[in-house]
Parts: structure tokens; sequence; C-alpha cells
């Protein structure tokens, strides 16, 4: 459980350091453009880990329910919205309405046990949680 919340603390960490490189990278040479250098250096990178790394294999793609397949295109959306996002407001903001956003479709899948993952119950504490969370955002945002 440990190495969990370690790697969970490691991606939020990185998620928000990439959102804004990418952001201040799309303003030098495009949004799109930035996109296609970030997701390019991603595939190069995944296909050498793959090659070091890797244990499983390709063939079984096949076996894969397809809709698990659109997991790419959301990298893109991601990348994305991010950038935008990032840019329209502040990275402390944006990542917040993020998480905040993660927070509530995570909250959904558990709910209803969707994609595979097991059901569970989305009680008054979760409610709670999220409407803090929330809360924390407008207070960040208030302006005096």
């Amino acid at each position: 459980m440990l190495l969990g919340f370690i790697t969970a603390i490691i991606a939020g960490g990185a998620m928000s350091i990439q959102g804004v490189m990418n952001t201040r990278l799309g303003e030098k040479i495009g949004i799109y453009e930035s996109n296609a250098f970030v997701q390019g250096t991603a595939f190069i990178l995944s296909l050498i880990t793959v090659w070091i790394m890797g244990k499983g294999s390709f063939r079984s793609i096949a076996d894969v329910n397809k809709f698990y397949l659109f997991g790419g295109v959301l990298g893109l959306v991601i990348t994305l919205t991010v950038m935008v996002s990032i840019g329209k407001l502040s990275p402390t903001v944006a990542i917040s309405v993020i998480l905040i956003s993660q927070l509530a479709v995570a909250a959904i899948i558990d709910a209803f046990g969707l994609m595979g993952s097991e059901k569970t119950a989305f009680g008054w504490n979760k409610y709670a949680g999220l409407i803090l969370m929330i809360g924390g955002v407008l207070l960040f945002k208030w302006k005096n």
C-alpha cells in the first residue's frame, strides 16, 4: 500500500510539473506542435521501456475490450486540455480543478463499478471531501 501512495505522489507532482512545462513550450512553438513533441517523446521512451522491461505481449491486444484502446486518445485530450487550462488559469487553480474533476469521475467509476472496477460506496464523507476541495479552490481564487 505504501508503494501505491508513493507512486501516486510522484504521479501528481510529475503531472503538475509536466502541465506547466508543456504550456510554456506551447507558448513558444504552438500548442499542437508542443503536443506532438510531448506525445512523440513519450512514444519513443515507451518503446525503449518495453524493449528493456516489457514482459507482456502485444498479441494479447486482440483479446482486450476495444473500448480500452481509446486510452491513447485520452492522452491527447489530457495533454491539450491541461495546457489550455494552465494557460488560461494559474497552474494552481487549473491543477486544483483538474484534481477535483479526477476525483469526481473516479468516484463515479467506483460507485458504479465501471470498467471492471470493484463497486465502492460513495458516502456522505466522500461528498463532504469533494465539497471541501471545491471550497478550497474558490477560497484560493477569491480576490480580496
